[in-house]
């Protein structure tokens, strides 16, 4: 009977170099965050799951698409992995590369264009902080590439073409499925994404859009919520004992 290895985190590196060490845990960043290989699973579904938030449930299924586009793509074009990869599989373009693309780009467009974390009460304390947040997400996106073309996986350019598309798919699904709703709800893709929301299917799953609501998504009112409660609860407490 024929048998083959699943190597969903099986990466080689020169057990000699720190660095290459270093940039294996780094290219494995995406699978240990979403807990499956090249993601999907564990924090989407547990994110989707406890905040029942449609954006968070559209950017699941963009990540979704994103791979099965990288799929479709590696078996168009066939094109094999540098000559020295210990990778299997085509190469073109790197599946990693692309993730982390689509990831970054749409949750800095979020973050950009919709949410608002909490002010500190100085402006330019709160700009720097979106600015890191920002960046943070294209440094990691950036390093998990280039640890793809260290530990020779894949060629330059199959890493670049991974970060243009990847970039590209996160700006078109983005742009379709979050920016034209939210700027022109009487459009078609508003009304969509409006019975989406509005269905009996999504009221019974309790299904929300809260950053259409708070800038926020509605934490600080439930964080204020909880807070009155647990005083309330609290003070009750104490009075009993």
């Amino acid at each position: 009977m024929p048998q083959a290895s699943l190597d969903l985190t099986h990466v080689l590196y020169d057990a000699s170099s720190h660095t290459s060490l270093a940039m294996a845990l780094i290219t494995l960043s995406p699978i240990l965050l979403m807990a499956c290989d090249n993601g999907f699973l564990a924090s989407y579904a547990v994110l989707a799951v406890f905040t029942r938030e449609m954006t968070i449930i559209i950017m699941w299924a963009g990540q979704f698409l994103c791979e099965g586009l990288n799929l479709v793509v590696k078996r168009i074009v066939k094109e094999e992995r540098p000559v020295d990869s210990v990778g299997n599989g085509y190469g073109f373009p790197s599946s990693h590369s692309q993730y982390m693309a689509y990831f970054a780009t749409f949750l800095i467009l979020h973050l950009h264009f919709r949410h608002r974390f909490g002010s500190s009460g100085y402006w330019i304390v709160d700009q720097a902080f979106r600015v890191l947040v920002h960046l943070a997400l294209i440094g990691w996106a950036g390093v998990v590439a280039y640890s793809r073309y260290h530990l020779l996986y894949h060629s330059p350019p199959q890493i670049l073409w991974g970060v243009s598309i990847g970039v590209a798919f996160g700006l078109s699904f983005y742009l379709v499925t979050e920016l034209i709703p939210m700027r022109n709800p009487n459009s078609v893709l508003g009304k969509a994404r409006n019975f989406l929301l509005m269905n009996p299917v999504s009221s019974w799953l309790r299904l929300r859009d809260g950053w259409a609501v708070w800038a926020d998504s509605g934490t600080e009112e439930q964080w204020q919520l909880w807070r009155r409660e647990w005083g309330r609860r609290t003070k009750t407490d104490l009075h009993v004992n």
